[in-house]
């Protein structure tokens, strides 16, 4: 189960990237990576803008190899397919799916991943969704079997599109942490959530 983690937006409402933010000594890529990682996931892929820039360096620095993503402008769907074709052209079949776990999810537990892959090897769905006190969360697991859905136009909602064609045979796996929930778009939630910290040079508070 390859864990792929979209890091090639550009953070615009909250101004600083999103994947180097500090939360609590660790960066929002490195808690997203380790909750993957220790979760079961292999291999893990970053996908990113800019090959050179601080995100790639980042991800290497943590021992995965960052891979680009061409088309940025095109949004989240974009990451995933460039992700996909990364996985086909190295893995080939060996692979059953993918963890997509977006960098601004960075409290997920990874005790949370392993039990939803778990649930993903039992029962072998085409979508895994965690959820809390029955709301869906992330990170979400896409069957291999999608891959050419997720490859195709027109997704006018990007991944969700597919994910809602199998919304009735999807697998909702209800867990206790909260952190599936816990998606961090802006400056306030970034304070809410980290009083203590300082997203970037120049912030004012």
């Amino acid at each position: 189960m390859a864990g792929v983690v979209p890091a090639a937006g550009r953070s615009v409402r909250m101004g600083s990237s999103k994947a180097l933010l500090d939360a609590h000594g660790r960066t929002f890529l490195e808690r997203v990576l380790t909750a993957l990682r220790e979760g079961g996931c292999t291999p893990l892929l970053v996908v990113v803008r800019n090959l050179e820039g601080p995100e790639a360096d980042l991800a290497r620095s943590i021992g995965v190899e960052p891979i680009s993503n061409p088309n940025p402008r095109a949004g989240p769907i974009s990451s995933v397919r460039a992700a996909i074709r990364h996985l086909e052209r190295v893995s080939g079949p060996g692979v059953s799916g993918l963890a997509l776990h977006p960098v601004d999810h960075p409290l997920v537990d990874p005790e949370t991943v392993r039990l939803l892959l778990d649930a993903f090897r039992a029962r072998a769905p085409s979508v895994a969704i965690p959820t809390h006190r029955g709301e869906s969360g992330h990170p979400v697991i896409l069957s291999a079997r999608l891959f050419p859905e997720l490859l195709a136009d027109p997704l006018p909602e990007g991944a969700r599109t597919v994910v809602r064609r199998y919304r009735q045979e999807s697998l909702r796996l209800e867990v206790t942490d909260e952190g599936v929930l816990v998606d961090i778009d802006t400056a306030e939630e970034y304070r809410a959530h980290f009083p203590s910290q300082r997203a970037w040079e120049g912030d004012p508070r």
